[in-house]
């Protein structure tokens, strides 16, 4: 299951296809009025699932606004009826507005934590129940997406350190279910909301001057899913190209 799917160009739909390249059937979550609101964009991810059911994968399309606390449950739940017993949840959903220390809301600032936060761990704690507990438990992988922006990007970068740590806790609660969990922050990528001075002063912070592309981002996942990444587990891993953040 994937949650933050909208726009066929962003992070999560590269995931989907990379899983669906290996074999997954795929539960997409998707919430068209942030991508309308933050990115001025509609979702498409329609599109995408036609893309990948032609390919022969099952693909569930399950909309739903993270911010509201029903909703996570209700997801999972949603996507376990569809597909079965899930084996791996990735979460690549987020709220990200900039603003800085004296002009963040109380509003937006809930908001973020609802959504980057609350929802995290109210997807993860529906996942690890869907598992059962014991000595021959199926399992199963959480990988979630965090970034370095802080400095004008403060709810952001708040919640996404929030972010961090309950997932990581999750290898250790969670053990019991056999649910390995990671975090993964890839560096800019460039869905859509980078200009041209963006791109620049980003490939300037970069060893060889590259930006990451989405698929950077989904080939860690698909390891990080394999039986061959089955040990890295509980892990913050810096899949960025060497990008440095000193001001973000």
């Amino acid at each position: 299951m994937l949650t933050g799917v909208g726009r066929r160009r962003g992070i999560a739909a590269a995931v989907a296809r990379g899983l669906a390249a290996d074999g997954f059937d795929l539960a997409l979550n998707y919430h068209p009025p942030y991508d309308r609101r933050v990115l001025g964009e509609d979702a498409d991810v329609e599109l995408l699932a036609a893309e990948l059911r032609a390919g022969g994968r099952r693909v569930e399309l399950i909309p739903g606004d993270l911010e509201d606390p029903a909703v996570p449950p209700a997801v999972v739940e949603a996507a376990r009826a569809a597909l079965g017993p899930l084996g791996a949840l990735v979460t690549c959903h987020c709220e990200s507005v900039d603003s800085s220390i004296l002009d963040t809301t109380v509003e937006s600032f809930d908001r973020h934590y609802a959504v980057n936060v609350r929802a995290t761990w109210l997807l993860l704690k529906a996942f690890a129940q869907q598992v059962p507990p014991g000595p021959d438990t199926p399992g199963g992988a959480m990988i979630a997406l965090t970034s370095d922006h802080t400095v004008h990007n403060l709810p952001y970068g708040a919640t996404k350190g929030a972010l961090d740590r309950l997932v990581l806790a999750g290898t250790h609660e969670l053990a019991d279910r056999g649910v390995r969990t990671n975090v993964i922050n890839p560096g800019p990528i460039d869905t859509g909301w980078m200009d041209e001075s963006v791109r620049e002063a980003c490939r300037a912070q970069t060893p060889g001057g590259e930006i990451g592309g989405t698929d950077t981002v989904a080939d860690l996942v698909r390891f990080l899913l394999s039986e061959r990444g089955g040990w890295i587990r509980g892990q913050l891993l810096h899949s960025n190209g060497g990008f440095a953040t000193p001001a973000l």
